[in-house]
């Protein structure tokens, strides 16, 4: 019985990388979102099944996600809430008037 061999191509070294076995993603994300970032990754000359490769290679070589990941500090908590609510909300007439109170 053979198996079938995958090669990987590295556009920028133009060259061929053997892969061993592969296994079947299925991710379900916002049509936008993945349009928009295949334009990106059409420009990068990237393949989305290579650029989901590097994300989970990258994923294991830093233990963790490639990029870093944070909880709104208190003060950026209160203030989202306070927004949400509509809470402690000053109003202008104009973006004049909102320039000139924050002295722009």
């Amino acid at each position: 019985m053979h198996m079938p061999i995958h090669l990987l191509y590295i556009q920028r070294e133009r060259k061929y990388l053997r892969m061993g076995k592969t296994a079947t993603l299925s991710v379900r994300m916002e049509p936008s979102l993945k349009r928009d970032a295949e334009k990106i990754m059409k420009n990068l000359g990237l393949p989305a099944s290579q650029a989901v490769t590097l994300f989970y290679r990258q994923l294991v070589l830093q233990k963790g996600l490639p990029f870093e990941v944070k909880l709104p500090n208190e003060l950026t908590r209160k203030a989202l809430e306070d927004a949400l609510s509509r809470r402690d909300l000053t109003s202008y007439s104009s973006t004049d008037e909102l320039f000139e109170d924050i002295g722009i």
